[in-house]
């Protein structure tokens, strides 16, 4: 436990302040003279400065952080292909995984091992994301496929509108930093393989399991997408409104992959092992079968942070309980995450890790006491009890930050649990079941249909609950200071409660103060907010015209009713915000046709060919938005509009856009480029 918070903060440092190789070094050193001259002191000195020693020790966890977060990132190689590419150059790659099925194209991701130019080739490392045309040579393509591609590579870039996820930095995480578009013009398919053991057994695995649930698991494909996700975290099939719907009641951990999966698995092993003979009285033999099968069904289901935590977590435990003594769980969690941010540093910025760190964590220190606060002497009604302090301790440490992430609080949290957690349970289990009878066709049909219909109700239930006013509170408020004071009230808090400690109680009663303070000047400074965003939306114009907390929606009709297309490109800047329609639009907000004016700025959009007059005295205008593909010339377009900056948005062509850039290069216009620069904000005074 002591060991991990220098490494956190050193990976932390190294990532925003980009620290390079050379003051690393130079940090070892320094560490290593203090050191060297400490142990050269007498030992009462040694003794007395002890606490240097510790300083330094830090110092060195630090470096190593420092130095493994520099190591992972695949652009500071000396043969990262981004130091040698341009755009005449051919790429070898081979393909890392399946194909992903999008509805126009392929997905996949791919390593690059050599750059070809004339008769030159490269050996190089790195990965990109790869995007097929669909067609027939593309659909064939398999995991360890050699292709050899010609394209432009294009950075990976978030949409830019306000609050959206950052896609590009979720991508350098996984050292992607760069995707292309192939049609089936652009690659060749090379007659070699590049294939890993351990990944063609997983890919086989997954695919198998796949087959055999579709096989005897027949319905509804919502039904049929649950059931893959829960057992293996196959995603692929998966309803985005069933999803939502898990996610608004707080069961989302079902099917994902939690490690909630991996501890069912774990209890039914140990008993299984210690029951069975020979087995039970070797612990060798007990601890390689359990660890085997846990990382078994961990490396099957995509090694997700949340499994690789419990693997690792259970892996402790299991060698700690057969070998040594019993220690610390907390030490135990420490040191899982230790090993895990050595393995690959950027896991610190996974959701799923931090949730399911911060979920045990708060299982771990509060369930027993909120289980103590109620004695209830029927077994059943007790353990339902506990099911329900299991929950509710997950939750009281982690909500913040899942507040932080995605805006919003499941309400029935604990009925939705209490109603999927035992359902869920007996699905896994028959689901492995199920893969273990396969063989036997009338067996495996009456479980799969078993299945079928216990996933169906928990799915019934889910919906119900999600049906329901209030099942969740949406579009709250949260920043990185607001996220760390309500985690400092709620652990002091719970500590006061547990420990009865003064100094603790003061500490609640400041954070929330503070808290209250941060979340309150927020709110004012929104109430004062006028502004007009105009997004980046591929194929559609959409703009906002905000004052305080309402705002007034022009765009395409398709955006208003399509909740898909809004809840990803127009919800997280309304979140951000915090504003809602105003039902009868914003009085200040005045139109005539395509020309709007909002509080003395004026917007005028053309979304269709038109020919200008030349007028004596051009109308000012603060904002030109050019969508849709307009047949225009911007000269004539100027000699009756004066703009103080042209707005080019995702409606239109990318080789338009490029054409009218150069015009305004020429005019010495200035003009924003929403699919590269995204999302145009004007500020209202």
């Amino acid at each position: 436990m002591r060991l991990l918070p220098p490494l956190i903060l050193a990976v932390i440092t190294a990532w925003y302040l980009n620290i390079n190789l050379q003051n690393i070094i130079i940090a070892v050193l320094c560490c290593g003279l203090g050191l060297t001259l400490l142990r050269s002191l007498p030992i009462g000195k040694r003794y007395h400065y002890q606490w240097v020693q510790g300083v330094f020790i830090y110092v060195l966890i630090g470096c190593l952080g420092m130095f493994i977060t520099w190591q992972n990132n695949s652009s500071h190689q000396s043969n990262w292909y981004g130091k040698f590419y341009n755009d005449s150059m051919q790429m070898v790659v081979s393909i890392n995984e399946p194909l992903i099925e999008k509805e126009r194209s392929f997905k996949v991701s791919a390593t690059v091992e050599s750059l070809f130019n004339n008769d030159t080739l490269k050996k190089v490392n790195g990965t990109l994301l790869l995007y097929f045309a669909k067609n027939k040579t593309a659909a064939t393509l398999q995991y360890g496929d050699k292709i050899l591609i010609k394209g432009n590579l294009q950075s990976i870039q978030n949409n830019g509108n306000p609050g959206a996820f950052n896609y590009s930095r979720y991508m350098a995480f996984q050292q992607t930093y760069h995707q292309v578009y192939l049609k089936e013009a652009d690659f060749i398919v090379l007659h070699q393989q590049k294939t890993n053991i351990v990944y063609d057994f997983i890919y086989w695995a997954r695919s198998k399991v796949v087959k055999t649930l579709q096989k005897y698991i027949v319905g509804d494909k919502k039904v049929v997408g649950i059931t893959e996700a829960l057992l293996i975290g196959y995603k692929e099939d998966l309803d985005k409104d069933t999803v939502q719907a898990y996610s608004n009641t707080g069961v989302v951990h079902i099917i994902a992959i939690s490690g909630m999966h991996l501890g069912l698995i774990y209890v039914v092993l140990v008993w299984l092992f210690s029951k069975l003979p020979y087995i039970k009285n070797s612990p060798i033999t007990r601890v390689i079968l359990i660890l085997g099968c846990l990382w078994l069904f961990s490396l099957i289901t995509g090694a997700a942070a949340s499994v690789l935590r419990s693997a690792v977590m259970f892996t402790f435990i299991v060698i700690g309980k057969n070998f040594f003594k019993q220690a610390s769980i907390y030490n135990t969690l420490a040191a899982s995450a230790f090993v895990l941010l050595c393995y690959n540093p950027y896991l610190l910025w996974d959701v799923g890790f931090q949730l399911s760190y911060f979920a045990v964590i708060g299982i771990v220190w509060l369930q027993k006491p909120i289980t103590n606060i109620w004695y209830i002497k029927n077994k059943f009604l007790r353990s339902i009890w506990e099911m329900c302090a299991i929950t509710i301790a997950a939750q009281i440490i982690a909500f913040p930050i899942c507040i932080f992430y995605f805006h919003q609080f499941p309400t029935l949290f604990l009925l939705a649990n209490l109603i999927c957690v035992p359902l869920s349970t007996v699905i896994l289990f028959a689901e492995i079941l199920l893969l273990i009878v396969s063989a036997i066709k009338p067996l495996a049909s009456a479980i799969g249909q078993t299945i079928y219909v216990l996933t169906w109700l928990m799915n019934t239930c889910i919906t119900y609950c999600n049906n329901i006013p209030f099942a969740v509170i949406d579009a709250i408020f949260a920043n990185v200071l607001s996220t760390i004071l309500l985690y400092v009230f709620v652990v002091s808090g719970c500590a006061y409660l547990l420990y009865k400690n003064k100094v603790l109680k003061y500490t609640t009663s400041v954070a929330l103060l503070l808290f209250l303070v941060c979340w309150g000047y927020h709110k004012w400074q929104l109430l004062q907010q006028q502004k007009i965003v105009i997004y980046n939306v591929s194929k559609h114009t959409a703009i906002d015209f905000i004052e305080g907390n309402k705002y007034q929606f022009y765009g395409d009709d398709t955006l208003r009713i399509d909740g898909a297309l809004q809840n990803f490109n127009l919800k997280p800047s309304r979140i951000l915000y915090q504003i809602n329609v105003a039902p009868n639009g914003l009085p200040a907000v005045q139109q005539q046709h395509n020309f709007f004016e909002f509080n003395n700025k004026k917007i005028w959009i053309i979304d269709s060919a038109i020919t200008c007059k030349p007028l004596a005295n051009p109308i000012e205008v603060d904002v030109l938005l050019v969508t849709k593909n307009p047949n225009i010339n911007l000269e004539n377009i100027l000699i009756a509009v004066k703009p103080h900056c042209i707005v080019f948005d995702g409606a239109n062509s990318l080789w338009k856009i490029e054409q009218w850039k150069k015009q305004c290069d020429d005019l010495h216009l200035r003009c924003h480029i929403t699919p590269k620069m995204g999302a145009y904000i004007l500020n209202v005074p």
